[in-house]
């Protein structure tokens, strides 16, 4: 399958320092992005497992044509992974004539080590944390089906659909094949972690859309009615642009920005696939676009998802050991950067609702930048409460934090997640006004803007499936 040559590609170009794990699956050309990241991350996960067992059996030595990242992607596949279930062609067959020595090594490297578990051979840094524990989460693409649909779908599949999740507790007990819907997100199902969807036909048609529970919360909580225009500031890879169409049922017009090529083209993929029909991609710079454009006269809603640390997300310790615990001056960074988009947003003139929301953990880049963007707008924002039933809020650093939201796999099921939903205290009498209400967030001249947005979208890409 092209999906092991791919995978080796990234390795290698990791292993000599040509990119991140991220920024090389974007670059591959390889259209199931999520499925090539997944392979790649959990092949560099027990990497040290791999070379070990590899070794052990003379693989590179048997089969000399063989290159090593490549046996290492496809040892994890026969031994770890899905054993090439349903595929895998020629190196199957290849990989078949050493599939009992290589069994019988990894059996033996766990004697030698005392351990029974094929996750305990990791070192502590590596195992699985709570989010590899997480219910696979997968919304229901409501342009082209209907939950209903789906359930059904599932059930003459054989899966057990066990109705609305009354708490966490039945989505953490999730096993075998049972699936929930979220009590919380509309159109959300939940399965047993570690169910595998991305060869799934109904993901493959864009009837599902793979998505994680809090990334599935700023265009729930943005609510833009059918008709509506909105802005979508820093839109890829497009999962969070999908379900704003979703809830637009593709009457509207969003506008997406985003800096990067190559994610756009990804995400123009992700969009065609899912039927979204309302969007206009733009391959631009948000700060630099002007609120007085009369192309965004009737923008009412805008989410703003803008790069940031990912210190919330668990599968960027990876790539980044040192994720969780940004520098002080790379958070200095995005955090002014944030804050510059957000201002600018708040500049728009028809602007009613806004949704700033991050995958961080940290406080700079979360309630400082919202507390800073409404300091610098007395009384034309406040923060709106919103589901005063998520157990985690903001962090008390000023008043009104509290409507803020969090999300942590512990807590909530999800990854690390920061949500701000602002809205305007009263609508402007006209644009001048609007204008004139917020001088304090011109942002610089466009030309520094936009190489610092070109350094923040390089140093933290949204990962796939948020």
């Amino acid at each position: 399958m092209a999906v092991y040559a791919a995978a080796a590609g990234v390795l290698a170009g990791v292993e000599s320092r040509q990119g991140s794990i991220k920024g090389l699956v974007y670059s591959s050309n390889f259209q199931n992005v999520k499925q090539l990241y997944a392979l790649v991350c959990e092949t560099q996960r027990y990497s040290a497992v791999l070379d070990a067992v590899i070794a052990s059996a003379g693989l590179l030595r048997a089969e000399k044509k063989l290159r090593p990242h490549l046996a290492k992607v496809l040892v994890y596949e026969l031994l770890l992974g899905k054993g090439f279930r349903g595929g895998g062609g020629r190196w199957k067959a290849l990989l078949g004539r050493h599939q009992a020595r290589l069994k019988a090594e990894l059996a033996r490297l766990k004697v030698h080590r005392g351990v029974s578990r094929n996750e305990d051979l990791l070192e502590v840094g590596s195992r699985p944390g709570p989010a590899s524990q997480l219910p696979r989460f997968v919304r229901v693409n409501t342009l082209k089906t209907c939950s209903d649909d789906v359930v059904d779908y599932f059930k003459r599949k054989g899966f057990s659909y066990q109705g609305r999740a009354s708490s966490a507790d039945d989505l953490r007990a999730l096993k075998g094949k049972r699936f929930l819907l979220d009590p919380v997100v509309p159109e959300l199902l939940a399965f047993p972690a570690q169910t595998d969807l991305h060869e799934h036909p109904l993901y493959r048609a864009g009837h599902l859309i793979l998505q994680d529970r809090a990334s599935c919360l700023p265009a729930m909580l943005l609510d833009p009615p059918p008709g509506s225009h909105v802005i979508d500031a820093c839109a890829a890879p497009g999962n969070k642009t999908s379900h704003l169409a979703a809830l637009l049922k593709n009457q509207g017009k969003i506008f997406a920005f985003d800096l990067d090529a190559k994610r756009l083209s990804s995400m123009a993929t992700l969009l065609a696939r899912a039927g979204v029909s309302c969007c206009e991609l733009a391959e631009d710079d948000f700060l630099a676009v002007s609120p007085s454009d009369p192309r965004y006269s009737q923008v009412r809603y805008i989410l703003l998802d803008p790069s940031c640390s990912g210190s919330g997300m668990q599968s960027r310790q990876l790539e980044e050991p040192g994720a969780r615990t940004p520098s002080p001056e790379r958070l200095h960074a995005l955090a002014g950067f944030q804050q510059r988009a957000l201002c600018h947003a708040l500049t728009f003139p028809s602007l009613q609702r806004l949704v700033y929301s991050t995958c961080s953990l940290c406080q700079e880049e979360n309630e400082d930048v919202v507390r800073g963007a409404l300091q610098q707008n007395p009384g034309a924002f406040r923060l709106a409460p919103v589901l005063p039933t998520w157990p985690l809020r903001g962090l008390s650093r000023f008043p009104g934090a509290e409507h803020c939201l969090r999300a942590s796999p512990e807590t909530t099921l999800s990854g690390g997640f920061f949500v701000a939903v602002i809205e305007r205290v009263e609508a402007p009498s006209s644009a001048s006004q609007a204008e004139a209400s917020a001088p304090e967030c011109t942002p610089s001249p466009a030309p520094k803007r936009k190489k610092r947005r070109r350094q923040a979208a390089a140093d933290a890409h949204t990962l796939p499936g948020t």
